[in-house]
């Protein structure tokens, strides 16, 4: 029996940004006595269907983004007889879905790294279960990546996972429900040996792919000592000095070494984290601003979040600091009107984003907006190529519409159009010059523009055109330009670069609070 473990994409660009974690992850978790899995990420290149054989078992993880995709490959392998397994966020949520609909003999729900290995067991002993409970498993219990696997010049970045989990709850998001609340946070000795195995290998651009890697706030510090809860204040203070532990130690990598993370905006507010990730070369963090209005916060449950002038001030701390933003805001909305998206773009000029994401808001499963919808829904027929609207993700992609949820001032087309002008204003050449000062070198500049437009090739075009040809042209531009792109991320390998110890003991800093 041999193990096939696949990500699904309905597009390829034959160049990867981040390598897919989970992949080889299970492919860890694959017992050795069948051999090193093969893995397939369809975001290179499609899958091969001669590849798979009877008895084979392929194990396909899919989102609610790629679950159409997904299903597609998971019935052509059922059809050449392998045992297909689904997992990932989505088919946690709906299990259902993948077997009537991907062909799939069993689901894996939650976390696989301890469970995989029972599923390749049962499939090569007569078949598998019809369900597996990965459950949330404990931070010492997460699994190191096979990239001994990884296929060479193909990626951008690698990933290391940190923690897993989110203390927020913000309404569009499904993270805190599906990996909990409660941080699940990997020590740093094993994160720092998985991190010198890449840069052994010749990454040195490092996506630190967690959940919210700020799980502890200064507020949350505060808090606890206020109500005289000493157990809780000790937990969150562990996991807070477990984080300075591994920048510390992220310090005494190679100086050309750089991660990427994402964070809550309240880490502006705690300036000594902010300097541990600028001595620890995290130079760029993915923020959720999601919106520029008190209203749209509070509509999203993100009013931790600031607004207006506050909010460009915050912003621009993580800069000052050393840390670029790539801020994600979201149009659509109940709160927004016209004037939101040239006040969202004007913001994120003046805040001196590095970069920005804008999406339209999409009510995803397992979200508190998700259910909000699909209550309001229940009586209406609306159909698509036979599909229900509330289940969206299973409409054909050329039939997909790119917003659900009825807006009280604006058309769907309209919040789609005026999504588009924002990226085009934000990517537009000029704009990118401007935020390309950061960089001393023309060399440097010139690569800035060339990653800034493959960006918004991957991101903005494909994502938000509704014209199937105009999605096809700018990912054959993705393509393109994604292999010159990749050459900027190289670096000599270093086969004998040593694992680092840490500088300070986590005694020797003064407390938080």
């Amino acid at each position: 029996m041999r193990v096939h473990l696949i990500n699904p994409n309905h597009l390829s660009y034959g160049v990867g940004v981040i390598t897919p974690r989970w992949l080889y992850v299970l492919a860890a978790a694959t017992p050795r006595a069948f051999g090193d899995a093969i893995v397939v990420d369809e975001s290179l290149e499609p899958m091969d269907p001669e590849s798979i054989r009877p008895g084979d078992l392929v194990g396909i993880g899919i989102h609610t983004g790629n679950a159409l995709r997904g299903y597609e490959v998971g019935r052509m392998a059922r059809e050449r007889g392998a045992h297909v397994v689904f997992g990932g966020i989505h088919a946690s949520l709906y299990p259902e879905e993948a077997y009537e609909l991907g062909g799939a003999h069993a689901v894996v729900r939650g976390d696989g790294d301890v469970v995989w290995s029972t599923v390749a067991a049962d499939c090569a002993n007569g078949g598998p279960q019809r369900l597996y409970e990965g459950g949330r498993i404990e931070g010492d219990e997460f699994l190191p990546a096979r990239w001994d696997l990884l296929p060479p010049n193909r990626y951008m970045w690698a990933s290391v996972q940190t923690v897993r989990g989110c203390p927020k709850h913000c309404s569009f998001c499904s993270v805190w429900r599906t990996d909990g609340q409660k941080p699940r946070q990997r020590l740093s000795d094993v994160v720092i040996r998985e991190i010198v195995e890449l840069r052994r290998m010749g990454f040195r651009f490092i996506a630190l792919a967690d959940d919210n890697f700020y799980p502890v706030t200064l507020r949350d510090l505060e808090l606890a000592q206020r109500r005289s809860d000493p157990g809780r204040f000790n937990e969150l203070k562990a996991v807070r000095d477990e984080r300075f532990e591994l920048m510390a130690r992220l310090a005494e990598l190679p100086e050309d070494m750089v991660f990427f993370t994402q964070i809550t905006m309240e880490a502006a507010e705690d300036l000594e984290f902010l300097d541990a990730m600028r001595k620890a070369n995290i130079k760029g963090a993915l923020v959720g601003v999601e919106s520029v209005t008190p209203e749209g916060l509070k509509a999203v449950f993100k009013d931790f979040n600031l607004s207006g002038e506050s909010l460009v001030g915050r912003l621009k701390t993580f800069r000052e600091h050393g840390v670029h933003v790539l801020g994600s805001f979201i149009f659509g909305l109940p709160t927004d009107r016209p004037d939101t998206f040239e006040a969202t773009v004007a913001l994120a000029e003046k805040a001196g984003l590095t970069f920005a994401q804008f999406v339209m808001l999409t009510p995803f499963p397992g979200t508190i907006d998700f259910a909000k919808w699909e209550e309001a829904m229940a009586d209406d027929p609306t159909r698509i190529d036979g599909i229900p609207l509330t289940r969206h993700w299973l409409i054909p992609q050329h039939l997909r519409p790119k917003m659900f949820m009825p807006h009280p001032v604006m058309s769907a087309d309209e919040i789609r159009s005026r999504t588009q002008e924002v990226w085009d204003r934000f990517y537009a050449l000029p704009a990118i010059w401007h935020r390309s000062r950061m960089l001393v070198s023309l060399r440097g500049r010139l690569a800035f523009m060339l990653i800034s437009k493959l960006y918004r090739q991957m991101y903005a075009n494909t994502g938000i055109a509704t014209d199937s040809a105009r999605v096809n042209r700018s990912a054959m531009w993705a393509r393109w330009i994604a292999r010159p792109c990749r050459r900027l991320f190289q670096a000599p390998p270093m086969p004998d670069l040593a694992i680092p110890e840490t500088r300070i003991r986590l005694q020797d800093r003064a407390p938080a609070a």
